[in-house]
């Protein structure tokens, strides 16, 4: 009997194995199914996979991380009148264990991105965290305003300070100090949104009109001229 138990082991794992793959498989066809039925509802086009929206999007900086990066689950086309395009995103990062050996980490986030006819300079707008008061801490200064409040909760930073003022004006301010976990990426023609995990089908559309009211609440005095 003793001599079984190794055999019964090795079953077990691989066993597990199995069922964990079946499960992995499963619940992405059925995000798959789900994201389909959404393009529908929403009148967009759904792709399973496109490995050059990273390349497309290669100047925002949340699309630039890591190794081995692609978007899949992607809702494109027109929605409201303006070209967006939604997706779930990957890539992967590397460490070493205590033992040398190379371990894979990967990473997966949603996306939104509208495209409008005008062009801009990078603004980034994200929630205050750990990192971000450690980088100011070492000399990477965001951009503070009147309203502490919002200073306080939320990383400012651009190249550009007027812009960036002209964006976050009392009324846009309000808006994010009353959804605190909006990630803003605004560069050429794209503003988009990030989230650092994989929302919900059903969260999908709700996060596609903030983005959409975020647009809203740019000075039409941008695009004049």
């Amino acid at each position: 009997m003793g001599e079984m138990t190794p055999i019964l082991i090795v079953a077990a794992v691989f066993a597990v194995v199995v069922l964990v793959g079946v499960v992995g498989f499963l619940q992405k066809r059925k995000r798959r199914q789900a994201f389909e039925a959404l393009a529908g509802q929403l009148g967009l086009t759904y792709h399973k996979r496109d490995p050059a929206i990273a390349q497309r999007y290669h100047f925002l900086d949340k699309l630039r991380q890591g190794h081995k990066r692609y978007a899949f689950n992607i809702l494109e086309g027109n929605y409201q009148d303006y070209p967006v395009c939604v997706f779930d995103y990957h890539y992967e990062t590397y460490s070493r264990d205590s033992k040398g050996r190379r371990q894979t980490h990967h990473h997966y986030f949603s996306f939104f991105v509208l495209e409008q006819d005008r062009e801009f300079p990078e603004l980034r707008i994200y929630p205050e965290g750990l990192l971000s008061k450690l980088g100011q801490m070492m000399g990477f200064d965001d951009i503070d305003f009147e309203s502490v409040e919002f200073s306080k909760a939320f990383v400012v930073r651009s190249k550009d300070k007027k812009f960036a003022y002209d964006v976050c004006h009392t009324g846009m301010m309000t808006y994010l100090l009353d959804h605190r976990d909006l990630s803003i990426e605004i560069e050429g023609r794209a503003v988009s949104l990030s989230f650092d995990r994989r929302l919900k089908p059903e969260q999908i559309e709700q996060r596609l009109r903030q983005l959409l009211e975020i647009r809203s609440l740019f000075p039409e005095y941008l695009y004049r001229g």
